[in-house]
């Protein structure tokens, strides 16, 4: 039966997609092509109609196959040709599909904005409609509730404005352009009848929210604040824990407006900070009081919202009082919180204009309290000490907290040590843990055996004993260091704990016994660890002073008290004990280095050398007899079991007697001995390939190894391998097994994954690498085939093990097969394959002794890999490389061409213009007339912060989190290459900067701005050129312009007057590159600053201050008081009932009499002849300009919101707003605050009809008659209790 004829793609007249041949991109093109130039309903159109034809094609290849199946499998070919057209009508469709999307999403997109738009001017006008009934004010505000004004708020009216709003919030959510067209006024003014008092939690809560998502820049915050919505927001955060979702609201409301509204300072304010004019202090007080809460749910964000506001505009969190809540927090916690602050104030502190706002001497010192406070052992005393040692490294890790610590003659840090010569001081143990961090010493595993007491010599024997021979040792072994920019930081760190007395407080922690203590001998570690650090990076005439260690010394002297001389001795033996140890339990050899020929084991390498070689030459002049005996006493021609073989035999017969040819010839040809052991190794005898991969059965792996070495040792072996015996055929074969070229594969290969993994079978592979080591073995690798393998195997995706495994195991030392294979890993169409031996690749050139010229190419070659991660990978290895100058020299000769790479080059881009070679190849190519305009205007400024951000975290000053890693410069310690610093270093790259002039211009910026301390941007622009002028002066090519400008007086002004101290620290690291010479170092000791110098003489790149006061000092200032709305006054209330009744509320903001004054405050209230008081809006405003100006607590903030029986609604916000005006008393009429503004009355005069005797006597002092007397944020106050009378 013939199947019945379809419409097929070509009878439809339809793009014939995908037929074989064909994509589904080009078949989307064509689709597309057609589409061209027509208008939206005419693609539309098209697009129908070409998708009715697809889908009834579709339908109809699937019938037929379904239904005449068993035909079409006779007809092959027209089955095939049915599936090719179902595949293609379903690719069509997807393509038609999409191509509708866009087309919908498109038309979509404008009709959504329009429809959104339009149903958000309707809600906006409905909220409009439900606000309006409150235009016609009730009667009074503080009259009952008028039943217009219920209608306003009755539960379906509620629900109606919370519904509306929440739909128009949806609609703002969904399409960010409508808040662009609606009017943040409008909105404001529609919300106002929703944040009233009587309406529903959920409403004001949707009202805030609204409000929020309608603040887009800062003229909207502005148009929303002249709303003023202050007095909502204050009473909101003044509600119990039962309106969290309203008090939320109105906190992220509030952050929305400082994010938003804040903006940066002109010229002539402060210097880094903006000002966050639209936060009034009412509010701020609000937040302060929840801050100040300990039980508030929203304490931590109010906290930490304080602080960005800080950072933002410290004059607004000042004037309100916030400093003392965010010093409090800094000081008692909780950690999380004080490790957020601790960064913030040391913001604060490095400008003179912010710093004013903390007292010196007082503020941060708090942090101290936390140590000289602590004593006791208990866990949680304990947990505070280590909290508030973690905030103090923290603030002595910056330039800003050390010097700030340093005032009044490191009075801070010397209480600090202090605390170590206080015997009763329990936690000194974490006192001492905190200098060992500060001075960023590591403390290997044997500090702990010397602390408890064990002796160094014996520590590292019972660790050898312990441990089989050949192995690694697991000690944690610090690695000989070259000195970091951080070192100099520690020199100045050394310098400052020494003078404060930190070697004399060490010295009374040792008299304390004679005996000695874990804590005595880990203050011996840190005394040692000192005079090391100081011997390392001080100078030397400031070394030796502190190495004199003056009071040990006299301890260890002092003949009349015996327990004295005890203690000065054990210390100093203690010292040297731990001086001449530190070598041999420190020494890390790196692997493939020499041993060092005068190291501590020498003699013990040397012994062991001796024995070894008198074995090999006794094995080599065995006699017959006893070589036989030695070949029965193996067990290999006894048993095939090789548990039963003796291998120390064995091993030594290989290493030693089958050495000579003569031995060897006997072992083949003689004895079956040889024969019997190859066939253990072959791989087909199942035998060693069977056996379990395990630690102890890797001994049979290296004697493989070392029997084909011997074998090749002698042309007998060699021929033997090549003719006689099939390992390296078999071995072929196996491989072969593997390869989809050659047949079916095998069930179970011999180098199936999971035999290379579970058994010796991956031994194979290195005794192929002891092969390719000899040219006779690779010339037998070549026999057997093995490398036509290898290319093979390179090609399989599924084994990268094996591919890896060969890649790491052959040997390239010769030319030849090996290095093709590598070549051909390398460039492998699998990223995988190509980023391992690109990694291997990297490897072997930095672990190699001499340059060789064939690993540079390919790994050159790896720059231009497809893959980002291939060529970062090379890149990074070859920077590396080209630290040693044969290998710079030989890439810079290869000339490659590097601007492919982009940012990632550009490290080696400078590495190559410190050669006069490089830099002439770079100047011909244009790099470098380019890149020097690029780093004169931008990247200088990018060079600043990328050096800042990485000793922020490299000091652990700002926190690192894993997602982060990518974003820290990869920088090696030392200072990062420097585009102008490269450029200094040859005499090519020194006339390219003089005939580009930028030198002068640096040196011209530096006079003019160098103490600058207001503009910010010219402050970093300040950075970038100081540390451009030290990079171009730490060469001895580029200190002549240094000279010939005389700036390094003008560094050095900055460096001790600038007023910025980040500026200061920016100096004291680029007096230390222009030490970097011997000349620079020179001048510098003219000046005062000494550099260090290396036991060869040659500078070392550190240099510190010989005069400390002169560049640690902070000229005094005078901290600024608070200034804002508390110096508003009012002018007095009239009547005596609003005097007591705002005197009372006064009261409460003092804790002592607040109770009092809250029962007087219920009295009056309980009285009808004040019940209009407290219907009073401008009582009101006296009460929330008091709770808005002084310090209350949120409790009773919310006491006296409840006292006042009005409705915060449109009329009383606006009279509010009327009174704050109406009310304020001028400059002029108010009175100075009284003297005795801290003894407060909390009795208050009662009208005189109802006045008793004793009353008389309690009321307060009569208003002078020359005026009224004054309501200012201070509370009222008079002595109480005393009669003054003449007597």
């Amino acid at each position: 039966m013939t199947p019945e004829p379809y419409e097929s793609f070509q009878d439809a007249g339809l793009p014939a997609y995908p037929t074989p041949g064909t994509t589904l991109v080009a078949a989307s093109n064509e689709l597309y092509s057609q589409l061209e130039g027509k208008d939206a309903a005419q693609q539309l159109a098209i697009l129908n109609d070409r998708m009715v034809h697809a889908v009834s094609i579709k339908e109809g290849a699937e019938n037929m196959l379904h239904e005449n199946a068993e035909e079409l499998k006779a007809q092959e070919d027209l089955r095939q040709q049915v599936q090719s057209e179902l595949d293609a009508a379903k690719g069509l469709i997807e393509a038609i599909s999409h191509k509708l999307e866009q087309h919908r999403r498109v038309v979509d997109d404008k009709d959504d904005f329009r429809t959104i738009l339009q149903q958000a001017r309707g809600h906006l006008r409905t909220l409009i409609s439900l606000s309006r009934i409150v235009s016609s004010p009730s009667a009074s505000p503080g009259s009952s509730i008028t039943p217009q004004a219920t209608s306003l708020h009755d539960p379906e009216t509620t629900r109606t404005r919370v519904d509306v709003m929440t739909k128009l919030i949806g609609l703002l959510q969904r399409n960010l352009r409508v808040q662009y067209e609606l009017d943040v006024v409008q909105v404001a003014h529609a919300v106002v009848p929703a944040l009233s008092k009587r309406s529903t939690q959920l409403s004001r809560a949707t009202a805030y929210r609204l409000v929020r998502h309608m603040l887009l820049d800062l003229e909207s915050v502005k148009r929303f604040h002249e709303r003023r919505f202050d007095w909502f927001i204050v009473r909101s955060l003044a509600l119990d824990n039962k309106h969290m979702v309203e008090k939320e609201q109105a906190i992220k409301l509030i952050r929305a407006v400082v994010a938003i509204g804040s903006q940066k300072r002109n010229s002539n304010h402060a210097n880094h900070t903006g000002t966050v004019p639209l936060l009034s202090e009412r509010v701020m007080c609000a937040f302060i009081a929840i801050a100040e809460q300990p039980d508030d749910p929203f304490k931590f964000i109010a906290i930490q919202t304080l602080a960005e506001t800080m950072l933002i505009d410290v004059q607004c969190v000042a004037n309100a009082g916030g400093m003392r809540v965010l010093l409090q927090t800094l000081s008692e916690g909780p950690p999380a919180l004080a490790s957020l602050l601790n960064p913030a104030f040391l913001y604060i502190l490095d400008s003179p204009s912010t710093r004013k706002f903390l007292r010196p001497g007082r503020d941060l010192e708090v942090v101290l309290s936390g140590i000289t406070d602590a004593f006791g052992k208990d866990s949680e005393r304990q947990q505070r000490l280590k909290d508030t040692c973690r905030s103090i490294v923290c603030m002595l890790q910056t330039w800003s907290g050390l010097m700030y610590f340093c005032m009044d003659d490191m009075r801070a840090i010397r209480s600090l040590i202090d605390t170590l010569r206080i015997p009763s001081f329990e936690p000194r143990e974490i006192v001492l843990d905190m200098f060992f961090e500060l001075l960023n010493i590591k403390t290997p595993a044997w500090y702990n055996a010397f602390i408890n007491g064990r002796r160094l010599t014996v520590y590292q024997k019972s660790r050898q004993v312990s441990e089989p021979s050949g192995t690694d040792t697991e000690i944690q072994q610090r690695q000989p260091e070259p000195l970091r920019l951080t070192d100099q930081y520690v020199a100045l760190l050394v310098l400052i704990f020494t003078r404060s007395g930190i070697l004399e407080a060490l010295t009374c922690m040792f008299q304390e016994t004679t005996t000695g203590s874990n804590l005595s001998r880990k203050g011996t570690l840190l005394m040692a660890e000192i005079l090391e650090l100081a011997n390392k990076v001080l100078p030397l005439s400031l070394a030796a002073r502190i190495q004199l260690v003056p009071e040990v010394f006299k301890l260890a002297s002092d003949y009349k008290r015996g327990e004295n001389r005890i203690i000065g001795t054990s210390a100093l033996s203690s010292i040297d004990s731990f001086n001449r140890n530190r070598t041999r339990l420190e020494t890390g050899v790196a692997a493939g280095n020499r041993p060092r020929a005068n190291s501590v084991e020498d003699a013990i390498r040397r012994g062991q050398r001796q024995v070894e070689q008198v074995r090999i030459k006794m094995g080599l002049q065995m006699d017959d007899k006893t070589f036989q005996a030695a070949l029965l006493e193996t067990q290999v021609t006894l048993t095939k079991d090789h548990n039963k073989w003796n291998f120390e035999t064995l091993q030594d017969l290989i290493e030693g007697p089958l050495l000579n040819p003569k031995r060897m010839e006997e072992a083949i040809k003689l004895s079956r001995f040889l024969r019997r052991l190859m066939n253990f190794f072959h791989p087909f005898n199942h035998r060693f390939s069977d056996i379990e991969r395990n630690k102890t059965n890797m001994r049979w792996v290296k004697l493989g190894c070392t029997l084909l070495t011997t074998l090749l040792a002698s042309p007998d072996g060699q021929r033997f391998l090549a003719s006689e015996d099939d390992l390296l055929n078999q071995l072929r074969r196996s491989f072969a097994q593997l390869d989809p070229f050659n047949g079916a594969p095998e069930s179970d290969p011999i180098f199936s994954k999971k035999r290379v993994a579970d058994t010796l079978t991956y031994g194979y592979l290195e005794m192929l690498g002891t092969l390719s080591k000899n040219e006779e073995g690779i010339k037998l690798m070549e026999k057997a085939k093995l490398f036509t393998a290898f290319y093979h195997l390179s090609e399989l995706r599924s084994r990268e093990d094996l591919i890896k495994g060969i890649i790491e195991n052959i040997d390239y030392s010769i030319d030849g097969h090996p290095r093709i294979v590598l070549s051909k890993a390398l460039t492998s169409t699998y990223k995988h394959i190509r980023l391992f031996a690109t990694r291997h690749l990297g490897e072997m050139i930095l672990h190699s002794p001499t340059a060789n010229t064939w690993t540079l190419r390919l790994l050159l070659t790896q720059l231009y890999d497809p893959a980002m991660e291939v060529y970062q990978l090379a890149t990074q290895f070859l920077e590396e490389a080209c630290e040693l100058v044969d290998i710079l020299q030989l890439v810079v000769a290869m000339q490659p061409t590097l601007d492919h790479l982009g940012p990632v080059g550009h490290g080696l881009l400078l590495k190559f213009m410190s050669t006069p070679v490089g830099f002439r190849y770079l100047f011909d190519s244009g790099y470098i007339d380019r890149e020097m305009d690029i780093w004169f205007h931008e990247r200088n400024i990018h060079y600043v912060v990328e050096i800042e951000v990485w000793l922020a975290k490299t000091m652990e000053f700002m926190p690192v989190n894993d997602d982060d890693d990518d974003d820290i410069p990869s920088f090696d310690g030392v200072v990062p290459p420097h585009f102008y610093g490269e450029m200094a270093k040859t005499e090519l790259g020194c006339q390219t900067l003089h005939e580009k002039g930028h030198f002068p211009e640096f040196a011209l910026f530096i006079r003019q701005h160098g103490h600058e301390k207001e503009d910010p941007e010219l402050i970093l622009k300040l950075k970038s050129i100081l540390w451009t002028v030290g990079n171009i002066g730490s060469s001895a090519n580029g200190l002549p312009f240094l000279e010939e400008e005389d700036i390094i007086p003008v560094i050095l002004e900055i460096a001790e007057q600038s007023q910025v101290l980040s500026v200061r620290g920016t100096c004291f690291f680029v007096l230390g590159l222009i030490s970097s010479t011997p000349q620079g170092a020179e001048i510098l000791n003219d000046y005062g600053w000494e550099a260090t110098l290396s036991p060869l003489g040659f500078p070392t790149g550190l240099c510190v201050p010989l005069d400390l006061d002169k560049f640690l000092s902070i000229p005094p200032w005078d901290p600024t008081p608070p200034r804002g709305y508390g110096d508003l006054r009012l002018i007095p209330p009239e009547s005596q009932a609003e005097i007591e009744v705002t005197t009372a509320i006064s009261n409460l903001s003092n804790t002592v009499i607040a109770a009092t004054a809250s029962r007087s405050l219920a009295k009056l209230k309980s009285r009808p002849e004040y019940q209009s008081v407290f219907t009073s809006v401008p009582v009101l405003y006296r009460a929330l300009h008091m709770i808005s100006t002084s310090r209350y607590r949120l409790p009773v903030r919310r006491y006296v919101f409840d006292l006042f029986d009005i409705d915060l609604d449109e009329d009383v916000l606006r009279q509010l707003c009327e009174l704050e005006e109406s009310l304020a008393l001028p400059v002029s009429k108010a009175a100075p605050p009284q003297s005795n503004a801290r003894v407060v009355s909390v009795l208050f005069a009662a009208p005189r009809t109802h006045a008793t005797e004793s009353d008389e006597e309690d009321e307060p002092p009569p208003v002078p008659q020359h005026g009224p007397p004054v309501i200012s944020l201070r509370p009222r106050s008079t002595v109480v209790g005393f009669s003054f009378r003449d007597d």
